[in-house]
């Protein structure tokens, strides 16, 4: 099949004949073995759907070595955790509701092709995996990848168009719906990116095409699974001890705290109920939760009443405020009803930046890095802390990439940034939260970014119709819980940066896709006008005292082993003398840093000395290191030297060098130019008068 112009080639019963189903799907010469495993019976005590997918990256596939002491890959990277999410949620669910399997869906990067990008064949491979296998799955879905460079749609974009384009955007679709969207751009409008996801869609049905042909020809019938779903006549009996209209009363408030008490005591009651029934206790806190998701979805639906009493599109209360953390480069926090979020940001030299070793040949390192917490405490639990984990790496991701497109270029701001969204309190949203406060801390910071930057999260209740639905502004948990979409939208006043949208139903029509964007653009507006603008408008035009200051300065390549010396010595000797850090790249851009300003001009002027090559009339200031019978020899810069004859150094006729200059002596001088033997010659008893 010729997809975008690139051949699409899949195999199936070749191998992995053991998983339930399989595809080796090449692209290109991009190749990626897709599997879909299940297990036979339902893992117990769990009320999820436990699926695991996963995106192996294997450096073999780009003719490498793994770096590291043991020359193996080792724990998934960022790309491959960011990969896997954006394949699991197109997935996810179009699995059936009531299905407690377990089921791993595998993705083995064999080859890499840089014109076939192996994100995008592992998306198709999984969806095609599934599809013939005979897991249940209420396929199929198709994925498709949308770039842009210089105003125009590229279809599946190489790996250079992708990461240097205006445009980063994945659909996932059905066969008449969009059923998930991933995005990151350069501001670009409502209507443009609205118009980008309908491309992708239309593509997407041609992989579908491919894939119904597929499940005709090899698929397998689909195996019967034990349900967990709770029983119509389980809830009915609930409804008898618990009315609706008190289940509405104790989900009708916009403390969360207050919220779960309330359900609390309800599950305790039917608890007591109930307590002759083993069947109906162990399914109690599904069917609570059922309860719960019914009664919110015909408050939202039919009543037009929020659980905290908003609005449609109301937002809930905001403020921020900025320079609440004591000493650190730059720091604010953004609350949003009982969402809060405090972002700190530190400045580094761009030695700093963090090294990247992946598949693409084209990201060897990262200059803005965003990263997220979600400690237990910010929803008042208990539970130590692990690391980041999958969520938190998406969230941060996802925030790094809403502010990457306002971020000065390495010329205007030569530092590396570093930006920690630390949740002190969650309830719905706190990735949009995080988008907001690190706005304000990089602004805080000094940080001279192009525009202000919002996001917003916009929900979803849908009914039995197409035409049946109402969209959510400002989502928070228990709508994001109970509803079917969580549509998050980052950008300026003018233009998108960002897009994640994750749904639980069979996809979303295109005036639900429409209104969410427009709905988005309308709240980020609000949010930065009302809230962010009051607590600093503009950038500050200067970093914080204890950031350090950044200089630089370019010097001939063949010049660096000068600035080095022999083992180091010399550039180490400008560290000690200035107490600035002095980092060369090969191009010979040079860095200097240091929280005094003096100390960099001071390393500057050391280096261009060095640098510098000797001429007449060069008027040069330096040190007495060394003095001799026939003259002094004084240190310009480390590792750079010239020589003074006796009889430069005095306007008059001297007997030794010691009755006029002694060691450490700071002294002015003149290069004459190359005496009779070709050495530069220096003088102090001709320096102009001036100069002195």
């Amino acid at each position: 099949m010729d997809l975008a112009g690139k051949p699409l080639k899949i195999e199936v019963g070749k191998v992995a004949a053991q998983a339930n189903g399989a595809v080796l799907i090449s692209y290109g010469d991009t190749t990626v073995l897709s599997t879909a495993t299940a297990s036979d019976q339902p893992r117990e005590g769990v009320d999820f759907f436990p699926l695991s997918v996963e995106f192996e990256e294997k450096f073999y596939s780009i003719g490498k070595i793994p770096g590291g002491f043991n020359k193996r890959e080792g724990k998934a990277s960022e790309n491959s955790v960011l990969t896997a999410r954006v394949i699991d949620r197109p997935m996810r669910p179009l699995f059936p509701k009531d299905f407690r399997n377990d089921v791993t869906l595998n993705n083995l990067v064999l080859s890499v092709d840089p014109e076939c990008r192996p994100e995008l064949v592992a998306m198709i491979g999984t969806a095609m995996a599934t599809c013939i296998s005979d897991i249940p799955f209420d396929g199929p879905c198709a994925m498709t990848q949308i770039g842009m460079k210089d105003g125009e749609f590229i279809v599946n974009p190489s790996q250079a168009d992708w990461d240097f384009g205006d445009l980063q955007l994945t659909v996932a679709s059905t066969r008449d719906k969009v059923i998930m969207i991933e995005a990151g751009a350069n501001l670009i409008s409502d209507e443009t990116m609205i118009e980008a996801i309908y491309k992708a869609h239309d593509v997407n049905q041609q992989i579908i095409k491919l894939i119904d042909q597929m499940v005709s020809e090899v698929g397998k019938e689909k195996f019967t699974y034990e349900s967990c779903a709770v029983p119509d006549q389980m809830l009915e009996d609930i409804k008898k001890i618990v009315p609706p209209a008190e289940m509405e009363e104790a989900v009708f408030t916009d403390d969360k705290q207050t919220r779960e008490a309330n359900i609390a005591a309800i599950t305790e009651r039917l608890s007591e109920a109930f307590a002759d029934n083993e069947d109906y206790l162990a399914l109690l806190p599904d069917a609570v939760y059922l309860y719960q998701k019914k009664t919110v979805r015909k408050m939202i639906l039919k009543d037009h009443k929020r659980p905290d009493g908003r609005e449609i599109t109301q937002i809930r209360p905001l403020s921020a405020e900025v320079d609440l953390i004591p000493r650190v480069h730059g720091s604010s926090m953004f609350t949003r009803g009982q969402t809060q979020i405090c972002d700190i940001v530190t400045l580094a030299p761009l030695s700093e930046v963090q090294r990247v070793e992946g598949l693409d040949p084209n990201i060897t390192e990262k200059r803005y890095i965003h990263q997220y917490n979600f400690p237990s405490y910010s929803v008042g639990e208990t539970k130590p802390s692990r690391g980041p984990g999958r969520r938190e790496i998406g969230h941060g991701a996802l925030a790094e990439r809403a502010l990457k497109p306002v971020l000065p270029s390495i010329e205007e701001f030569p530092y590396a940034i570093r930006a920690v969204s630390e949740t002190f309190e969650s309830n719905g949203s706190t990735s949009m939260a995080s988008t907001c406060a690190s706005c304000m801390s990089l602004m805080a910071a000094g940080v001279p970014i192009k525009d202000m930057v919002a996001g917003i999260s916009c929900g979803l209740v849908t009914g039995d119709t197409d035409d049946d639905y109402i969209v959510l502004t400002d989502i928070q948990g228990l709508e994001d819980f109970f509803g079917d979409m969580d549509f998050k939208v980052t950008g300026t006043h003018d233009g998108i940066s960002a897009i994640q949208m994750d749904i639980k139903i069979h996809g979303l029509t295109r005036p639900i896709v429409e209104e969410a964007i427009h709905r988005a653009h309308e709240a980020r507006n609000f949010i930065m006008d009302t809230c962010m603008s009051k607590a600093i408008a503009a950038p500050r035009d200067h970093v914080a005292a204890l950031a350090p200051k950044i200089s630089f300065i370019q010097i001939p390549v063949e010049k660096i082993g000068d600035v080095v010396g022999q083992k180091g010595k010399t550039i180490n000797e400008i560290i000690a003398r200035t107490g600035a850090k002095v980092d060369i790249d090969d191009d010979g851009r040079v860095s200097v840093s240091s929280l005094d300003p003096e100390a960099n001009e001071k390393a500057i002027e050391m280096i261009k000395t060095i640098v510098t090559d000797f001429h007449k009339g060069q008027i040069l200031k330096g040190t007495v290191v060394s003095i001799k019978e026939f003259g002094a020899f004084v240190e310009f810069a480390p590792g750079k030297e010239g020589m003074v004859h006796i009889s430069k150094i005095a306007p008059e006729r001297i007997e030794h060098v010691e009755d006029v200059l002694t060691l450490g002596d700071k002294v002015t001088v003149i290069c004459l130019g190359k005496d009779k033997t070709g050495r530069m010659s220096f003088s102090i008893k001709d320096v102009p008068k001036d100069a002195k």
